[in-house]
């Protein structure tokens, strides 16, 4: 049997089985969209309240309080912005990386699934038309097999093959639309909702570095005096110290060089005078 003659006898079952993906295709795609609609309402919240009562608990020093609003709730920005304030006593750079390591995990969660409508609403106009080829073909076999016969019957049945070849395309269409629609409205809510996240991230990020006392510009901080090094006193010496001293040996005096001797006269001096009174 030729490779041609298998094609055939797929193509001779027509456009139906098509369709029939095509309704198991929708449902999937409608069950997507419920459990994606149902996923995002249970995680809604109100950023710009959380944001306010985010910044009032740390200004108060009430992170207890804080952390219970936090763990109430599913949201993207709950489960971020708690994973920071749990590293809270680690620094300002421990908690920024334990954020960005939950917002990458929840990422995930809030973007499965979108992948198949996406799929679903590139692809499903082409199976569609598939089927349309499928039921073309078929029509034209039909043409065939009836010889060419100008009967009423037999072009009847040769024009409903093509109408249902066509009905596959539009079915595919059906389909595709709502899941492109869906897929997009989608991505821009997670996108909105990763937004939101950075910004409340960004804001108690700045929280906590309000809270550590900056240096003034150009000056290095004073080191701390005590009450001992008062301004006009010289600072104690502490007691290894005295002892060091007690226990060195007296420094020698210096070398004195020897007196030198009186020059002697020269021979062609001239002979000293002696003045009598």
């Amino acid at each position: 049997m030729r490779l041609t003659e298998v094609f055939l006898q797929i193509a001779n079952l027509g456009a139906e089985w098509v369709m029939w993906l095509l309704v198991a295709l929708s449902f999937v795609s409608v069950a997507i969209m419920i459990e994606r609609a149902l996923f995002y309402k249970a995680r809604s919240v109100d950023a710009e309240s959380l944001g306010n009562q985010l910044t009032t608990g740390l200004r108060s020093k009430n992170l207890e309080q804080v952390a219970r609003i936090l763990r109430g709730s599913q949201a993207l920005e709950c489960v971020v912005l708690s994973a920071g304030l749990s590293e809270i006593n680690r620094g300002i750079h421990a908690v920024s990386e334990a954020m960005l390591s939950a917002k990458a995990r929840e990422r995930l969660r809030w973007e499965a699934y979108l992948s198949i409508l996406g799929t679903l609403g590139a692809n499903a106009p082409f199976i569609g038309l598939l089927g349309t080829v499928l039921g073309i073909i078929k029509a034209s076999k039909d043409l065939a097999a009836s010889g060419g016969s100008q009967n009423q019957s037999a072009s009847a049945a040769v024009m409903t093959g093509v109408f249902e070849a066509l009905v596959a395309t539009a079915v595919g269409l059906f389909v595709a639309i709502p899941a492109v629609m869906a897929y997009n409205y989608f991505q821009r809510r997670v996108k909105a909702r990763i937004g939101q996240t950075d910004s409340l991230a960004h804001l108690l990020l700045s929280l906590m570095k309000s809270d550590q006392p900056a240096a003034a510009p150009g000056r290095k901080p004073e080191p701390a005096r005590s009450a001992a090094t008062a301004p006009g006193m010289s600072p104690p010496v502490s007691a290894p110290s005295l002892a060091a001293s007690s226990a060195a040996p007296p420094m020698p005096p210096p070398d004195l060089a020897p007196p030198m001797p009186p020059p002697e006269p020269s021979p062609f001096a001239p002979p000293r005078v002696q003045q009598v009174p």
